[in-house]
């Protein structure tokens, strides 16, 4: 049976091959960003305050217009056909059903325009800008017919991290396996039936039509060496000239670029350090949240994402102002753990300890948590 996030992750780590495996769970370098990531969430600690009315608990939030069913969203993932066969699809569909918005990556493998069609739920688009802008600026245009709602703009991927895992693993496009990872993939019946039937997942949405710019090797250049490194908080303006609806920029961790970002004319920032992947010697997003918050002083809001695996893993982040949370690595377990069922389980299970931890620190409504609520060291 599988209770929460752990259990996924422990199934999906039996369903997959280890180079995929290794894909969604591997960080950068000596991955101590990615387990700071953890350890400092872990040393957040919350005050009940008791005697309190939490006879119904409301979980709701209203950001960017839209009306959430809890204060988390989806982040933006690459590559996830990799784990399940049409896994964008499967993870928007289970999105909507939670009633929480869900982000499309640049580095999908199902086209937006199949999404904009199936998913009723909320929909953002996550945009990296490549040295090529044309190609940013027909996925922008794309996205818009989609009816995707909200644009993320990634600004933490100049270049990717150090991934060793990947590198050990011999896991690049165009992907040549070796004998011993052959093997592994004949031991892994499940994942080799579905990739058999979907064939290779491509970057569907780097092209304006289905077909073009479909090779593995050009995608993959694209994606790991032709990131625009021009680009500049002065761009905000061709960016916000082709995108008509709010624009959140992520991947921030400093408070100079979270007030850059509020004279820059962002509608909001997601504080994140790409879950571990990026830059190793960078800190968690829960100790540099308080930061960020003051930083902006109200005048947007602050998202978090990066090392979150339980529902009081949120509630320590909204009481230290941030509006909401996105799930990245718990969505993928779930997706390769389950399908859309596994991540629609992940998603109600994050939610539930989210109830749950509200009802026991006497906070009924959102905006009933608070930094009252934290321990902090004498």
């Amino acid at each position: 049976m599988l209770v929460n996030v752990e259990d996924h992750r422990r199934q999906a780590r039996r369903r997959l091959p280890r180079f995929v495996f290794d894909y969604l769970d591997g960080g950068a370098d000596d991955e101590s960003c990615l387990r700071r990531n953890r350890a400092d969430m872990e040393g957040v600690t919350l005050t009940p305050s008791c005697l309190r009315d939490v006879s119904g608990i409301d979980p709701s939030v209203t950001l960017f217009g839209q009306r959430w069913r809890a204060p988390i969203a989806v982040a933006p993932t690459g590559f996830n056909g990799l784990l399940r066969p049409e896994g964008d699809r499967l993870v928007a569909r289970a999105a909507a059903a939670a009633g929480v918005p869900f982000s499309l990556s640049s580095a999908s493998n199902v086209r937006m325009e199949r999404i904009g069609a199936d998913s009723r739920g909320e929909r953002w688009f996550q945009l990296y800008v490549m040295t090529d802008r044309s190609i940013a600026e027909q996925m922008l245009e794309r996205a818009r017919a989609s009816s995707f709602t909200t644009l993320i703009l990634t600004v933490d991927v100049p270049m990717g991290g150090n991934r060793e895992r990947d590198r050990r693993n011999g896991f690049r496009l165009p992907f040549r396996p070796s004998l011993a990872t052959l093997f592994d993939i004949c031991r892994h019946p499940g994942w080799l039936a579905g990739m058999a039937r979907s064939g290779t997942p491509r970057f569907a949405n780097l092209g304006r039509d289905e077909d073009a710019g479909q090779s593995a090797a050009l995608q993959a250049a694209l994606l790991s060496r032709a990131m625009d490194r021009r680009l500049i908080w002065e761009d905000m303006a061709w960016l916000r000239d082709r995108w008509p609806g709010p624009i959140v920029i992520k991947g921030l961790l400093h408070p100079e670029d979270a007030v850059r970002a509020v004279h820059a004319g962002a509608d909001g920032i997601i504080v994140s350090n790409h879950g571990g992947r990026q830059l190793d010697a960078a800190p968690s997003t829960i100790s540099t949240l308080p930061a960020m918050v003051a930083a902006t002083a109200g005048r947007l809001p602050v998202l978090v994402d990066s090392g979150f695996r339980r529902g009081s893993d949120v509630v320590k982040a909204l009481a230290l102002g941030a509006a909401g949370i996105l799930l990245g690595r718990p969505i993928l377990y779930g997706l390769a753990a389950g399908g859309e069922a596994g991540v629609r389980a992940v998603l109600d299970t994050f939610i539930t300890e989210i109830e749950t931890t509200m009802t026991l620190i006497g906070a009924a409504t959102i905006g009933h948590i608070g930094p009252h609520h934290l321990v902090r060291p004498s």
